[in-house]
């Protein structure tokens, strides 16, 4: 009776301790480009001193600055809202071999959302600097992934 018991208990114990990735969450596309601080500025900016993101959700590492080198991101959630998500970016620099991380915190709401994520001021070396690789993951309050994204070099081995 007790190996009965054992049987059925063991994998709902098993189970709850899994962590499971928010239902459908996923990153749909990441584009990478540099952007002036210009190209921010709206007109209405001119009459109000505000910055107009249209709607896209605007995280920068040095929001002081605009300049910088941007991610980005479109993301879709079919589940529920995700509190105290972040927004985690391994990037390989061409200055530096070693990997430099940069977490944007972010509220995901439920829908389809717009992310641009910044690395600017003194954390991009300028506009011509593109970079050697890198790997977006999305993660919950708790540190646990929820989706993921990288460039095709991230998984070439070191030599």
């Amino acid at each position: 009776m007790r190996r009965i018991a054992f049987r059925l208990f063991l994998p709902l114990l098993l189970l709850g301790s899994v962590r499971l990735p928010a239902a459908g969450l996923e990153i749909v596309r990441v584009l990478t480009e540099w952007r002036d601080a210009k190209s921010f500025q709206r007109i209405s900016e001119y009459f109000d001193g505000r910055e107009n993101t249209g709607g896209t959700i605007i995280l920068r590492t040095q929001p002081a600055e605009r300049a910088g080198y941007y991610w980005l991101v479109r993301l879709k959630n079919g589940g529920a809202a995700v509190p105290g998500a972040k927004f985690e970016l391994r990037v390989i620099a061409p200055s530096s071999p070693e990997p430099k991380t940069f977490v944007f915190s972010a509220e995901v709401s439920a829908g389809a959302r717009l992310y641009q994520l910044g690395l600017t001021g003194n954390d991009w070396p300028g506009a011509k600097a593109r970079p050697a690789a890198w790997r977006l993951r999305v993660l919950d309050a708790g540190g646990g992934v929820l989706a993921g994204e990288k460039s095709f070099l991230w998984e070439i081995p070191g030599k």
